[in-house]
């Protein structure tokens, strides 16, 4: 029995989606639950699982194609059923069968004729895939999305690497390092901790194939001087996204310098027990700083609010936005009612959704409802920057490096102290500099008055 896939709706409000990249190809065994196609939206990327064991008998919808949800995007015959199906002149479903009405084509020598269900499975030539199921079904589980496509770009078996991450996870500069040593070295890697290669005993990716990673990018993941790099989906929709911004909210911008010497000494007298009761989650300065901004939202309620034809309306809820920089992708996850969080519900809330959005398992939900937005780009060593506010918000505020500098304090001594700059970009139609000034005033009058003595 053929069965047909349609694009799959991510979110009650999406009502299309793009095929980013096909994992397998026509002809490719699938496992039951196995990721064959990744899908994009404008709220999330996700790897589709195949509902059946079967294999891939037509791709409908090309990569970077568009298509409403629920179209039909590929056809699966089951594993036994198409045979028994064609045996008894049976159809595909009516759904995709204009589609679907020429028969596969036979393939690496493979007869037309019909035959037994197992004997099938053997009839092509064993690739990879079809070698170690098991494997790639680790691989699946031990790497994101966007790994894997880096991996797949550098001609690197993702089973044969170490990962560094969290629980063995590998990581993009896992794949990267091991370009830089090469194929023979992947592989020798490979041999060197047991990775199973198959039913023959060689690799899935000998030597031979390596070749110059695509996309015009360098050994080390940079783009080449005098290459175009493609868009995908996902930063055609980023830039869809911070243009329109720009260009309809008015946006200014502003700046205070917050002393945080005593709410960092906080944060390292909290870290050991914190990690300690959460089972290793790491205690950041980030859930500090969304419960100071929450408590200064609620004294200016119009940084929670958004511009609307019938006027500025005021948020009932304050769902915070984190600003997450992934490798190839920006994302937005929500802290829901975050005002209603102490600290250390903050610091576990955010944790998990950075964790999330790490692992590319983001939701529509995990991504919906933002009211304001907060954005770290002191991990990085900014001092200052102006950030594009996200649509239908009036503001998003960042914490930038924490730097140690000589300062004059309130007796004339001088002091080293902990200083970190707070950047807040509004939307100038629903605020004023007034009301903005004020915020962010109270903010670091919230923040400085974080200290030892107090309770997560």
């Amino acid at each position: 029995m053929a069965t047909t896939i349609t694009m799959p709706q991510l979110g009650e409000t999406v009502t299309e989606g793009t095929v980013a990249q096909w994992l397998k190809k026509p002809g490719d065994s699938i496992e039951k639950y196995e990721a064959f196609v990744e899908v994009s939206t404008d709220k999330v990327n996700a790897e589709v699982p195949a509902p059946v064991t079967g294999t891939l008998r037509e791709v409908l919808v090309k990569e970077g194609e568009t298509v409403a949800t629920g179209t039909p995007i590929a056809i699966i015959d089951e594993v036994g059923a198409a045979t028994q199906s064609n045996a008894h002149g049976t159809e595909p479903t009516q759904q995709v069968a204009d589609a679907a009405a020429a028969p596969p084509k036979p393939s690496n020598g493979s007869t037309a004729h019909a035959a037994p269900a197992p004997q099938a499975t053997h009839a092509a030539p064993a690739r990879p895939a079809e070698l170690d199921i098991a494997g790639l079904e680790a691989a699946l589980r031990v790497a994101s999305p966007a790994v894997r496509k880096l991996a797949r770009e550098h001609r690197i078996d993702i089973r044969a690497l170490q990962g560094s991450g969290a629980n063995g996870r590998v990581t993009a500069q896992d794949v990267l390092t091991a370009a830089q040593m090469g194929p023979a070295a992947a592989v020798g890697q490979a041999i060197a901790v047991g990775t199973n290669f198959g039913a023959t005993g060689a690799p899935a990716m000998p030597p031979t194939q390596a070749k110059p990673p695509a996309g015009g990018t360098s050994t080390y993941g940079e783009p080449l001087p005098g290459t175009t790099i493609p868009l995908n989906q996902a930063r055609r929709i980023i830039a869809q996204r911070m243009v329109e911004s720009k260009h309809t909210a008015p946006h200014a911008w502003s700046m205070v310098e917050v002393d945080v010497t005593n709410l960092w000494k906080w944060r390292q007298r909290e870290k050991d027990k914190f990690d300690h009761e959460t089972g290793g989650l790491k205690l950041t300065m980030l859930p500090f700083f969304i419960r100071a901004v929450v408590e200064s939202l609620g004294v200016f309620p119009l940084m929670n609010a958004r511009f609307t034809d019938e006027g500025i309306y005021v948020n009932k809820d304050v769902n915070v936005g984190i600003a997450i920089g992934l490798a190839t992708n920006l994302v937005v996850p929500v802290v829901k009612h975050a005002d209603q969080l102490s600290i250390k519900g903050l610091a576990v809330a955010s944790a998990q959704l950075i964790d999330k959005a790490r692992r590319n398992k983001l939701g529509v939900d995990d991504l919906a409802g933002g009211t304001f937005t907060v954005n770290n780009n002191g991990s990085n060593g900014s001092i200052a920057s102006a950030p594009i506010i996200n649509g239908g918000q009036a503001g998003i505020v960042t914490m930038e490096a924490m730097v140690k500098r000589p300062v004059v304090t309130a007796d004339d001594a001088i002091a080293i102290r902990s200083i970190m700059n707070v950047c807040l970009s509004l939307d100038h139609r629903v605020v004023d500099g007034y009301v903005a000034s004020g915020f962010l005033a109270d903010l670091k009058r919230r923040l400085e008055a974080m200290g030892p003595t107090g309770i997560l």
